[in-house]
């Protein structure tokens, strides 16, 4: 891993490619250099059989500059550092800085490939390249470019770290409406990232970002509060309002329905109790009429709804020992959370 300052203190890991894969790559372009040379050389031989020996050889060596110096150059110019060979090999080439080359790179690049490739048979750039710590031949030293790996197994993102203790929960009013996708993304890649800053430019970057994030709000930041703080914060509440929208849709605040046909509002699935349960309804069963009447065992009974053991009571709540929370966010009757954690 090579890593890489750039002008904002932007520290870029790199894997500089090695001696094997660049000299596959080059491997490759050499040979669809030297096949489209000598068809180009076969064609041009025909087309210039009339033409005298010094005429033959100046189309000769036009075509050797065009197709084997000038070939390359356009195409690593074009493709921003990405040849046929290089493609296949999961490489490009780029600035000392991690930017994009351009046509000079790749002209002083393709000038020196003359010396250290055709001349040498790669001799001198095997060595340079065996030397350097990056891997790179004199080519690339001359013109500050780098031959770097694209294609790398992909790692763990890195998460955004929680906020102070003391701030979570602190912003739940402010209005997150307005704040751009840009600006939540710059937020998250400034909180990664910014344990690999310089102290002054990372500063200087979290002031600014809190400038930005308190102009999309229309709230000041609390006094008192650092910057970095201030973006963790905000970051963590507008990931609980994700979680919290996330629940509500999957059908965490949906109503239970029970057979008496009274929805029991705010209760959650561990308060519900299955139908023929044994808690007291408050009615006695009429099967015990005449029971315990007046007259005893052998009492006359009273017409239908006339005697005393058919009187009911005072009916009460179909589970008089619930208890019902207090309903959650936005009223959605699901239990009230206790907490939450930011996912990593």
């Amino acid at each position: 891993m090579s890593e890489l300052v750039t002008g904002d203190a932007v520290v870029l890991g790199l894997r500089p490619a090695k001696l094997p894969s660049r000299a596959l790559a080059i491997a490759i372009d050499l040979a669809v250099v030297l096949t489209v040379f000598m068809l180009v050389s076969i064609g041009l031989a025909v087309a210039t059989v009339s033409l005298d020996e010094a005429a033959r050889a100046a189309v000769a060596v036009g075509v050797f500059l065009l197709v084997l110096v000038g070939g390359p150059i356009a195409v690593e110019t074009l493709s921003h550092g990405r040849s046929l060979g290089k493609l296949a090999c999961g490489l490009r080439v780029v600035r000392d800085d991690g930017g994009p080359i351009r046509f000079r790179h790749a002209l002083v690049r393709g000038a020196m490939g003359m010396v250290e490739l055709l001349g040498t048979f790669g001799v001198v750039a095997c060595v340079s390249s065996s030397v350097s710590e990056r891997g790179r031949r004199l080519g690339d030293v001359f013109a500050g470019t780098l031959v770097v790996r694209e294609r790398v197994p992909a790692g763990r993102g890195l998460a955004v770290p929680p906020p102070p203790p003391w701030l979570v929960g602190r912003f739940t009013q402010l209005d997150l409406s307005a704040v751009p996708d840009e600006l939540w993304l710059a937020v998250r890649q400034y909180l990664t990232r910014m344990h690999q800053l310089d102290a002054t430019v990372g500063w200087s970057i979290a002031e600014r970002l809190s400038a930005d994030l308190v102009a999309c709000t229309g709230t000041p930041a609390p006094q008192g509060v650092p910057a970095a703080a201030y973006l963790a914060a905000v970051v963590n509440e507008r990931q609980t309002r994700d979680v919290r929208r996330v629940v509500a849709a999957s059908g965490g605040g949906a109503q239970l329905y029970t057979p008496t046909g009274h929805p029991q509002q705010g209760l959650g699935m561990r308060d519900a109790r299955p139908t023929g349960s044994s808690a007291p309804t408050g009615t006695h069963s009429t099967g015990s009429a005449g029971t315990h009447g007046p007259g005893g065992p052998g009492g006359p009974v009273g017409p239908a709804g006339t005697g005393p053991s058919s009187a009911a009571g005072p009916t009460g709540p179909a589970d008089s020992t619930g208890s019902v929370e207090p309903a959650g966010p936005e009223g959605s009757g699901a239990p009230a959370t206790k907490g939450f954690a930011p996912p990593a």
